[in-house]
């Protein structure tokens, strides 16, 4: 400790001699900035490039070691972040070679992908959406944080906040869905869970939030393929998470892969300097994602791994992920001019600074401590949570002859399937420094729930994808020995996330024939469903008496969906994200444009309208969709008036009765048409939610209270505002039930 004391001594009089010893107003240069610039003027070329290139450790191959040469890098100073190394002695040892074994001593960052979890793995990020609880969500990352930090972790590649409508497209399990306006408030919410209030605090990390922009909007739902769209299409409604992130101060901000219109991300320089940080006044650094410089030459942007360099950092990006296009090219770029010094040092400057938020310069071992690694990873709070918020993410889908929960009389269960059993599938894809072996299966969790009182019989059935159907026989004899049957089905945890698109999203391998074989047997059959994306299952819809949506639930996964099968736990989660009836519907939205030949409800097939010959245009379960062991009552919806000024307040309200004979949560939803528009509007568009518990026989008012400005839009001009005239409104329970009431807006 005795360098970092005299390094501490070394700033203090540069950062004195550089403003001359006078007081200094801090009303337009922050403290952080100038500490900073303090720095800089200390700083060689290679140290400053060092600063803006991060290096990955080998963990994922080969434990907590990492290539010599990376060490020496680090050594040199040449290597200012690192990647993919966690636990305290392992980031312990990285931080010694930094802050003692080199000239300036400057701390290193630690990122890693701590995406629905860290070490305690909580619902996959799609899942945890379907809770529509944006307090549980933020609470998730705020222990997320906790344990990432507790291993030497100061920096998350989360959250990632890309709209996607096109289940095919893998990474749709990372995010929050298809609406705009709730994606933005998840976004948030993740942000400040990871942040906390304070930068500093050893529980807080920063945050990145990715993939920027419009990643999630890929041709034919192919990962890393290019995106075109319309301006307004990318402002109204792939733009706004994002800024919401923003809003919500998030420290950094990740490249996406994709094209937009002709310009790879990570050279759009109206992206990331216009818009990013000239518009929406983003204070934080810019990191690419793996290799995305690298990939402007593939893209054909880039001759060479020079220009690649020299365009993506003029164009904004402030830190070169694994890439060494950084490393092995700015020295040169700078010395030619053709990358200005200034430009250099500033993207040096925001990730000095994001380390002097962190705390790193008084301590840069404040996330090594052996007792919070031992102490706080894992704790039985955290696992309570866990389970909790599994239960809160399960959608019911079909609920037939309340054939769920299961009866309290039952005295045998089959429980079949391939994901009856398997504990690796339960962490879902992105699962971080989840460990398979402590996470909870499905048969785990219901054996826990029942204890000794039924007779659990178990059979796999048939696997996740192949067309073995030698093992259908064993299950179909165990149903019938039964008197009840829990059927696991779905993906494995590697068919969804990064690289994961898929042309068939249906049900894969030969599941549909296993539960067709076990249904027949006439047995009570209820399934439960772990997919990272939405799956086109009109048959198995057909079929299946009952079917609860649990994705992947991580560590405590079964634990939590036995809750909700037994009835402990009454299910009100609702999608986010829509289930087409098959993949030719896709991408199928609730908020789509009506058209000019708008389809026939009473004619859905008629000719010359915009629809299909072979499938209806509906989707098999909607945006918003999820049911109850109870049952709600809407009445008709009340408005404080029918005419409003542009200042006005429009107050709704609407009264829900629980009709059923459990107590339970509703989530209410709140949409919104605007008839005649500047531009084409959408059919509906979400402006408000609200969860609340009903006891059964009660009845609650729910008031919603919006405004005209909340009306607004994208005109032909590109201004943002609302037009006068008539609008609707839609209360009910999802997009595609409820009752609506029109007012005018003068």
């Amino acid at each position: 400790m005795i360098r970092i004391k005299k390094f501490t001594a070394l700033l203090l009089g540069a950062f004195l001699l550089l403003t001359g010893c006078k007081e200094q107003s801090l009303s337009d240069i922050s403290i952080y900035e100038n500490k900073a610039d303090s720095i800089l003027k200390l700083m060689t070329l290679d140290e400053k490039i060092g600063q803006v290139s991060l290096f990955t450790s080998d963990w994922s191959t080969t434990g907590p070691s990492m290539r010599k040469d990376y060490i020496d890098l680090i050594k040199q100073g040449k290597a200012g972040n690192i990647f993919n190394a966690y636990t305290v002695d392992y980031v312990r040892e990285l931080q010694r070679f930094a802050v003692e074994e080199t000239r300036l001593h400057i701390p290193l960052l630690f990122g890693y992908d701590v995406i629905h979890g860290h070490r305690t793995i909580f619902p996959i990020p799609l899942g945890q959406a379907s809770s529509w609880d944006t307090a549980a969500i933020e609470k998730a990352e705020r222990i997320a944080a906790t344990e990432a930090t507790a291993e030497g972790l100061n920096w998350t590649f989360a959250p990632m906040v890309d709209l996607a409508r096109d289940p095919r497209w893998g990474r749709v399990m990372e995010g929050a869905g298809e609406d705009t306006w709730l994606a933005g408030l998840i976004a948030a919410a993740r942000v400040r869970g990871f942040q906390g209030l304070d930068l500093s605090d050893k529980r807080s990390v920063l945050a990145c939030v990715k993939h920027f922009a419009a990643y999630g909007a890929p041709q034919g739902g192919r990962d890393y393929h290019t995106v075109d769209m319309s301006e307004r299409s990318l402002y109204e409604w792939y733009l706004p998470p994002y800024k919401a992130a923003v809003d919500a101060g998030v420290a950094s901000v990740m490249t996406s892969f994709n094209e937009i219109a002709g310009v790879p991300s990570t050279s759009n320089k109206w992206l990331l300097t216009d818009l990013l940080r000239n518009d929406w006044k983003f204070k934080g650094f810019i990191v690419t994602d793996y290799s995305s410089i690298n990939e402007l030459i593939n893209h054909g942007v880039a001759r060479d791994l020079s220009e690649a360099a020299s365009i993506s950092i003029n164009a904004g990006v402030d830190m070169d992920m694994q890439g060494s296009a950084f490393i092995s090219q700015l020295s040169d770029l700078v010395k030619s001019g053709k990358v200005t010094e200034e430009t250099l040092d500033n993207a040096v400057k925001r990730i000095l600074i994001a380390k002097y938020k962190l705390g790193l310069f008084d301590d840069p071992y404040k996330n090594c401590d052996k007792k919070r690694e031992t102490e706080e990873i894992m704790t039985p709070e955290f696992l309570a949570f866990a389970r909790e918020f599994v239960a809160k993410s399960c959608v019911l889908l079909k609920n037939e002859n309340k054939i769920l929960p299961v009866p309290e009389n039952i005295r045998s269960i089959a429980v079949i399937g391939p994901l009856a059993d398997s504990k690796p599938d339960m962490l879902g894809f992105w699962s971080a420094a989840g460990q398979w072996e402590k996470c909870v299966s499905l048969l785990e969790g219901i054996r826990n729930r029942v204890g000794g009182s039924v007779n659990i019989l178990t059979a796999k059935g048939c696997n996740v994808n192949d067309e073995n159907t030698e093992g259908i026989d064993q299950a179909v004899s165990l149903a019938r020995r039964s008197d009840y049957v829990i059927l696991a089905l779905g993906e494995s945890s590697m068919m969804s996330g990064e690289a994961s698109s898929r042309t068939d999203i249906s049900l894969p391998g030969v599941q549909l024939r296993l539960a067709e074989a076990i249904i027949k047997t006439g047995k009570p059959v209820a399934v439960v469903l772990f997919n990272g994306r939405p799956l086109a299952i009109p048959e198995l819809d057909k079929l299946a008496p009952a079917i609860l949506e649990t994705w992947f639930g991580g560590t405590q996964a079964g634990n939590g969906i036995a809750d909700v099968l037994f009835g402990d736990v009454n299910p009100s989660g609702k999608l986010t994200m829509t289930f087409p009836r098959n993949a030719g519907q896709v991408p199928i939205f609730y908020n789509s444009k009506n058209t000019g030949r708008p389809i026939n409800p009473q004619n859905p097939y008629e000719k010359y309208k915009s629809n299909y010959l072979d499938s209806p245009n509906t989707p098999l379960y909607p945006f918003g969709y999820g049911l109850s062991y109870t049952s709600f009552k809407y009445s008709g919806i009340t408005l404080n008036k029918t005419e409003f000024q542009k200042d006005d307040q429009i107050i709704v309200s609407v009264e829900i009765t629980n009709t059923g004979d459990r107590d339970g949560e509703e989530i209410v939803q709140l949409y919104v048409r605007d008839l005649v528009g500047d531009v084409t509007r959408p059919v509906k568009e979400l402006k408000g939610f609200r969860k609340v518990m009903i006891e059964k026989g009660n009845t609650v008012n729910v008031a919603f209270t919006i405004s005209p400005a909340d009306l607004s839009y994208y005109h032909k001009d590109m201004s943002f505002t609302f037009d006068p005239g008539e609008f609707e409104l839609f209360i009910g329970p999802n997009s595609s039930e409820g009752n609506s009431v029109s007012f005018l807006l003068l």
